[in-house]
């Protein structure tokens, strides 16, 4: 990070950004999760081997679709696969050979390094909802994202202890141009947090002001030898590559940025209804797509991704924290494990319509699910709402609070002199209790994790401050972290050419709608 320093201080002149930097407010985030326990796997050695001689069948003899992409198609011919239109089938082992250059784990620098984070290995890093078009909140309800509310939920991200990531699009802003609002949600994540953040997929030239707007931030060599974005894309599930997710990658990968690889997978309508054939299709189509990438550039950082939930048979509803969705998950994270790659999965996800005992349930166990089956990049770790056409507020900060148990269950069982409590034990003896005691007092600030919303008081004291719900707290909540916000420091020559290359690029084209 010395070249990002060295530049931020040439261009802001030294005294202005030192006084910056020594007046801002640092709000404390948790380190990103390094697992001490074990992975929860469900798919023993020969269940293994089937999945993974299947989806070599299905890259060989089906093959996947290209679209709009001769470029791609050349690609992938001058590799060694057989091209019938824009269906590219796939030699046996060739796509396993390419992906062998993606690298096991990689670093995405923040603006801030204390943010920087480790993406793979036994590491997970949580990051907050992304795409939906619409907010909920408990005063004004369902409506549609404005560009107010996606800087109130990155401001949210910053001042949440436990995400590690700023995200990307934590909602969709409907207020600003299709072709302009990218600009104003990288520049919301680049001043607004000092987190991580993700870069715009909607469009190949989206990603290139993406990584244009990181050259000003970071500095273009800081850039190019470092990843500073980890971007979604997403596979259109079965088997096809459209050319603008495509499009994007190839920006990415070109210019050394982080990818995420990843189906989007409804099972039962874009896959098969059993969990060895989504597994099937899922790992074939991650083949095909981290391959890609290798041809592209080999080495670019890259993340094996499985976005899975099943569909309710009579209405055609995506359904979440199913027991289904969970085992494609668990076995998913096994396949990422035997290709050496970084694995992204799971989320807060439930379909309901408010932050109630439904999206408590099915987010519990999607959380859970994907702390155990070794997620090393969570998108969607807060505020999903609706099956994932909401962003709440009040949910955003339940589910950030609850995100602090994954950080204590990672942690495993202690076994330390401290840990064994013998001497506690000798101390109070039988009948005995533990308040008082030496090692009690010691350890008693830490010992138990404590949730930061919930009401833990009698129910007299509860009843007299209003009965209030988690929904009424959770309420309180946002209005206090919103009113407490305080912006990190930014050299000011970079957040003054941020801000010139955001309305230089807004003047150079027309509102569009795609």
């Amino acid at each position: 990070m010395a070249e990002a320093g060295t530049q931020r201080r040439a261009r802001g002149g030294g005294g202005a950004a030192r006084r910056a930097e020594r007046t801002a407010i640092s709000i404390e985030t948790a380190k990103y999760i390094e697992r001490n326990i074990p992975n929860f796997e469900v798919l023993g050695e020969e269940a293994l081997e089937i999945i993974e001689a299947n989806a070599e069948t299905v890259l060989a003899e089906i093959g996947v679709n290209f679209v709009n992409n001769p470029a791609a198609l050349k690609r992938w011919q001058d590799a060694g696969a057989e091209i019938e239109g824009e269906r590219v089938r796939i030699p046996r082992g060739l796509a396993r050979q390419l992906c062998s250059t993606a690298p096991s784990q990689y670093t995405q620098h923040a603006r801030n390094p204390a943010r920087n984070v480790v993406m793979g290995g036994r590491n997970l890093v949580l990051a907050p909802v992304y795409g939906p078009p619409f907010v909920h909140d408990a005063e004004k309800g369902r409506r549609y994202a404005t560009m107010e509310d996606f800087r109130n939920f990155v401001k949210l991200g910053y001042m949440s202890r436990w995400l590690h990531h700023s995200g990307g699009t934590v909602c969709e802003p409907t207020d600003i141009a299709v072709n302009k609002r990218h600009l104003d949600m990288l520049h919301a994540h680049m001043t607004l947090s000092d987190k991580p953040f993700m870069g715009s997929v909607t469009e190949p030239s989206r990603a290139q002001d993406s990584v244009e707007m990181c050259e000003v931030l970071f500095g273009k060599t800081f850039v190019q030898d470092n990843t500073v974005m980890t971007s979604l894309i997403n596979i259109n599930s079965p088997m096809t590559f459209d050319d603008t997710m495509m499009g994007a990658l190839e920006i990415y990968a070109a210019n050394n940025q982080a990818c995420i690889i990843s189906p989007f997978i409804v099972g039962g309508a874009m896959a098969p209804v059993s969990v060895a054939g989504t597994l099937t299709q899922v790992l074939a189509e991650v083949l095909a797509g981290i391959a890609y990438s290798q041809l592209v550039r080999p080495g670019a950082p890259v993340i094996f991704g499985a976005f899975v939930t099943s569909i309710d048979m009579n209405s055609g509803a995506p359904t979440f924290g199913t027991p289904e969705a969970s085992l494609i998950t668990y076995g998913a994270g096994q396949l990422a494990r035997g290709m050496g790659l970084p694995y992204r999965s799971a989320g807060a996800f439930c379909g309901s319509k408010l932050p109630d005992a439904q999206a408590a349930y099915e987010t519990a166990n999607s959380l859970n699910m994907g702390l155990l089956s070794g997620v090393n990049f969570m998108l969607h770790a807060c505020g999903w709402l609706e099956g994932g056409l909401v962003s709440s507020y009040e949910k955003f900060v339940m589910d950030a609070d609850q995100l602090g148990t994954l950080h204590h269950l990672a942690r495993g069982v202690q076994i330390d002199e401290n840990a064994q409590a013998m001497e506690a034990i000798a101390e109070v003896g039988p009948g005995g209790h533990y308040l008082g005691c030496a090692h009690t007092q010691a350890n008693f600030k830490d010992a138990f994790w404590r949730s930061d919303l919930f009401d833990y008081k009698p129910f007299e004291t509860w009843s007299e401050e209003g009965a209030r719900d988690t929904m009424a707290l959770a309420t309180l909540r946002v209005k206090q972290q919103l009113a407490t916000y305080q912006q990190p420091a930014l050299d000011p020559a970079i957040a003054e050419a941020l801000d010139a290359f955001v309305a230089q690029k807004k003047a150079s084209m027309p509102d569009a709608l795609l």
